[in-house]
């Protein structure tokens, strides 16, 4: 790993990142302050990305600085695809990768990253303040001597040409009129105390990303310290190997429950449905499995007596394999519950999240089997969430879940229950073509059919007034203003013809 200290800097490298970081203050106080958040998000990462690749190339590093700027591109593109906190936080999180590319400071392993990137983040906030300190001698000692008696020169010519431009006005009606069109509340805008509150933590953010700093580190464990732990009665090699023995036995009932019943589709006793089944297990299994990592990772820890016996390794492959198991056990219970009750954010959400802790437990597995350590069980889980984060940025899930809802219920496919139209509603524009799909299905005239056509209209009226200024456009707002523009007929609600109630929707 590179030295995590940078050298003092030079004056040139301080005045570069000042002007920078004022030009992009001003940048996006003008695309961001005040403002819809929409394309303009994307363009500001890749102003600050350009910026960081300007860096990069005046210190001669221009291959780390195209691949940072290639990172930020990528790791931005959610922002274009439509405005989140994920996908700001995935910006976010390109610019540090970045910034630290463009001086050397990324770690080639993996498993350094996710301690390294901590390290930058946590003095981020103070380093304008520590190197502002630095940058006054500075700017005293390049500009002083030529910027001083230049300013100085221009102090009778302003206020003389000031004093000069009042008597004018006063005397004559038509420079007096110029003058009283000149208005100062642009000006005292700027004094806004959000804005200036805004002004400088974007600076802040933008001087730390210029001139990466790091935490520096503490001292490395001694060698003594640093040797294998003694055996403990609470987690030593017989209390491992007995608690692996009870827990497979335990996870073996429910294993052979869920294959049964869950997988195998066998009647339940009692006339218990499947639905039932799966609500009391999903999240409870979760829970499990989420202990069980706990304690894999504590019985098998890196300096820990148990780990290189045989019988313990045995078991705890099994004991993993059987809670991934589970986590899929727990999926599926998910699946059928919302096939029987529909799905939300809420229940989406906690399908992801399972899937996550079971690759997490096949994470913790091949960490055990490659024999690595827990900086590389940290970085892959981190990878793993940045992944699921990305996807779930780009993709519409407002609009799967509507989809998903109208397409299963009793209204369209005649099994289930029907729409829940105000949680439809809820769900935001998105939720316009499954409206679209939905009102044809209603019998005109009824409560649900009215309730749906407000809906739709209500939803439509917020997707144009949303589109009014280019630095909120993005690219799910464009595809729906031209799925609009296409169906603005044909979802248009009825109206009467002849004494005649005529509908107009899709066939």
């Amino acid at each position: 790993m590179q030295n995590p200290t940078i050298p003092t800097p030079r004056p040139q490298a301080m005045l570069l990142a000042t002007g920078l970081t004022i030009a992009l203050v001003v940048l996006t106080d003008r695309l961001l302050f005040d403002v819809a958040a929409g394309i303009n998000l994307f363009v500001v990462v890749l102003a600050i990305g350009l910026a960081i690749l300007g860096v990069a190339w005046r210190r001669g590093r221009q291959r780390q600085g195209a691949l940072g700027l290639v990172v930020v591109v990528v790791l931005a593109l959610p922002l274009a695809e439509a405005p989140s906190l994920t996908g700001v936080g995935l910006s976010m999180l390109g610019l540090g990768v970045a910034a630290l590319m463009a001086v050397r400071l990324l770690p080639d392993r993996l498993e350094r990253v996710p301690a390294t990137l901590l390290r930058f983040m946590l003095p981020a906030p103070a380093t304008l303040a520590r190197d502002a300190v630095r940058l006054g001698p500075v700017l005293r000692q390049r500009l002083g001597r030529r910027t001083a008696p230049w300013l100085i020169a221009w102090i009778v010519p302003l206020g003389l040409g000031a004093v000069f431009a009042y008597l004018f006005a006063a005397a004559n009606p038509l420079i007096e009129t110029m003058l009283s069109g000149v208005r100062l509340d642009s000006a005292l805008s700027l004094l806004n105390p959000l804005r200036l509150l805004f002004w400088l933590i974007m600076a802040m953010g933008l001087w730390a990303l210029l001139r990466p700093r790091l935490l520096r580190r503490l001292r490395r464990i001694a060698p003594a310290m640093a040797a294998p732990l003694p055996e403990s009665l609470w987690l030593g090699t017989t209390a491992v190997l007995r608690s692996l023995l009870v827990f497979n036995a335990l996870f073996a009932i429910e294993t052979a429950l869920d294959l049964t019943y869950l997988w195998g589709g066998v009647e339940l006793p009692g006339g218990m449905s499947h639905a039932d089944y799966a609500h009391r297990g999903a999240y409870p299994l979760i829970v499990t499995a989420l202990l069980a990592g706990a304690f894999v990772l504590a019985a098998m820890r890196e300096q820990g007596a148990a780990r290189d016996n045989r019988a313990i390794r045995i078991l705890i492959y099994l004991f993993i394999a059987q809670n991934v198991l589970l986590c899929l056990s727990a999926m599926l219970r998910l699946e059928l519950y919302v096939e029987a009750y529909s799905l939300t954010e809420l229940r989406l959400a906690a399908g992801i999240w399972m899937g996550l802790v079971a690759v997490g437990l096949v994470l913790v597995l091949l960490r055990i089997w490659w024999r690595k350590s827990n900086g590389w069980l940290i970085a892959t889980n981190l990878l793993a969430l940045v992944s699921v984060f990305y996807g779930t940025a780009m993709l519409d899930l407002n609009g799967q879940i509507a989809r998903f809802n109208v397409e299963h219920s009793l209204d369209v496919s005649k099994q289930g229950l029907p729409i829940d139209i105000d949680y439809l509603a809820s769900l935001g524009t998105s939720a316009i073509p499954a409206f679209d799909r939905l009102i044809p299905r209603l019998a005109v005239g009824s409560d649900r059919w009215s309730a749906a056509v407000e809906y739709r209209a209500d939803l439509a009226g917020m997707a144009e007034r949303g589109g009014l200024d280019w630095r909120s456009w993005n690219w799910r707002a464009a595809r729906l203003d031209h799925y609009l523009a296409m169906h603005a007929v044909a979802s248009a609600p009825p109206n009467r013809q002849n004494g005649r109630m005529v509908t107009r929707g899709p066939a």
